[in-house]
């Protein structure tokens, strides 16, 4: 049988603008290698592509290659899909374009007038597409067998030194800003043998990354079969340490750190948000006030497990003083770590966040689905919007602050050397230069090169924010196609939600 050309494809927008390669960028997504491994491997020549990693796709001959592109990628990432179906399309009008992520299943019936498949649920839905459009033979066998996809480590080329596994899918909490909970996506538990199978396959490597959107859970024996695995595979040399991403109340159980460090966990990541109770109450994050912040970290830290977190500010509901008076009081205490980034909050399409901010007009006059990437206004402010747009440039790359999170780096290595591993102290120290220089942290090929290519002034207001470089077409297309380098309006020129998106997300 004639083999199929898939390119599968992991679309991203950079969130300063800028067409690079976020190399250092972690965790890194798998989606395509999971969606990879749903397609028969002898009947199909699979290619993947990261944007993330290896920066905008704008190869020609890589473009002409595929019978089918799949797309996938987060809301801000929409319009670079139809990119990229744009190109495929003038490249070969015959084209399969399947596109998925949570922006579709939000956005379907918009979706559709540009997408041949688009896909509303999980990675399985990739078999009934592929059986649609080819016939049930172009399916891994092992899919068909298992009834999981086994994912194409070897053809995830950004995948190097930490592997990457899954072994659970969704979250059991509703925090307002979360896609997850726009979808109303329930939390589920794979099966051991499926996490056995991911690791096998995942060869040796120095350590493994899950990314789970909660590794703990609400089953304990699940969690204790968890860990027994880890250590078997940890025993057989497949890995050394191993890091993921989990919900407070993990820490509420000394126990469960106790397991996490015997079975060579370095590293937790888990989404603080805030240090301010009634900003955490806002959100919904009611696991997040059952014991201090300050807390849970400093218990994992003593533990010898390095602590990642992340911050998000809403000025829209927050004044500009108390986050700053948040970020002094992180600095002030070397006892903890520093987060690793820090974001405005992101009204996701269809969450109730994105929701409320509608019924209440609080969104800025023309703003883009593009916008929604945790760096631009897009919401009205409570202070005045010089001030606001003042504290969104500076927190870019937190200057004023570059002196003080040295000096905070020195005390938490000071206070924590005895405790921790030259790998964890390394994580945790890391946190510094993720916020005091994301651009080159992230991009480390970019020192040189001083962030020239496509750069742009910003402004940090969607509506007056240049478009990035790449919505100018990388070399000729169809002129059927030119609307698809449109940028897609989230708001009109009142602020109210645009009519094309009215079908879908329009709240009576």
């Amino acid at each position: 049988m004639m083999k199929k050309k898939i390119l599968i494809v992991n679309c991203y927008m950079d969130e300063f603008r800028i067409p690079v390669q976020r190399k250092s960028k972690y965790p890194q997504s798998m989606t395509t290698a999971f969606l990879a491994g749903v397609f028969s491997p002898e009947l199909c020549d699979i290619k993947l592509y990261d944007e993330v990693y290896s920066g905008p796709l704008e190869d020609e001959q890589l473009l002409s290659f595929p019978d089918m592109l799949v797309l996938t990628g987060l809301n801000s990432a929409f319009d670079r899909m139809l990119h990229l179906t744009a190109y495929a399309r003038t490249k070969n009008k015959n084209v399969i374009v399947v596109a998925g992520g949570p922006v579709i299943r939000i956005l379907y019936n918009y979706s559709t007038q540009f997408f041949d498949y688009c896909c509303t649920k999980d990675i399985e839905q990739m078999a009934c597409v592929i059986e649609d459009a080819f016939g049930k033979k172009y399916i891994s066998d092992s899919f068909l067998e298992k009834g999981w996809a086994i994912p194409r480590y070897d053809l995830a080329y950004w995948i190097k030194y930490f592997g990457h596994v899954e072994s659970s899918r969704n979250c059991c909490y509703a925090c307002d800003f979360c896609s997850l909970t726009g979808e109303n996506a329930q939390f589920q538990e794979y099966s051991i043998d499926y996490l056995r199978d991911q690791f096998l396959a995942m060869g040796k490597r120095m350590g493994v990354a899950f990314i789970d959107n909660n590794f703990y859970g609400t089953n304990r024996q699940f969690l204790l079969d968890r860990f027994e695995l880890i250590e078997e595979f940890r025993d057989r040399g497949y890995f050394k340490r191993w890091c993921a991403i989990t919900t407070n109340d993990f820490f509420l159980n000394d126990e469960n750190l106790e397991l996490a460090a015997k079975s060579g966990c370095v590293n937790l990541f888990s989404g603080v948000e805030s240090f301010d109770k009634e900003a955490l109450i806002n959100f919904k994050k009611y696991q997040n006030v059952r014991m201090p912040q300050v807390d849970i970290i400093r218990k994992c830290l003593d533990a010898g497990i390095s602590f990642y977190y992340g911050l998000i500010f809403d000025l829209s509901t927050r004044q500009i003083s108390e986050c700053k008076d948040e970020l002094e009081f992180i600095i002030n205490h070397p006892d903890i770590t520093l987060p690793c980034f820090i974001t405005l909050a992101i009204p996701l399409v269809g969450t109730p966040s994105f929701n409320k901010s509608l019924r209440k007009n609080q969104f800025l006059p023309n703003t883009k689905l593009r916008d929604l990437n945790g760096s631009t206004l897009t919401l009205n402010p409570l202070d005045s919007m010089d001030e606001a747009i003042e504290f969104v440039r500076a927190l870019e790359n937190l200057s004023g602050y570059r002196r003080k999170i040295f000096r905070h780096s020195l005390k938490f290595f000071n206070r924590y050397k005895g405790k921790m591993g030259w790998w964890q102290m390394g994580q945790a120290l890391l946190s510094g230069p993720l916020i005091a220089a994301p651009k080159l942290t992230t991009a480390r090929s970019e020192l040189f090169k001083g962030f020239q290519n496509g750069h742009i002034k910003r402004t940090y207001v969607g509506a007056t924010e240049p478009l990035d470089s790449i919505y100018t077409p990388a070399f000729r297309v169809d002129a059927r196609y030119e609307n698809y380098f449109k940028p897609t309006m989230l708001t009109d020129a009142n602020g109210n939600l645009s009519k094309k998106l009215y079908m879908d997300l329009y709240q009576n």
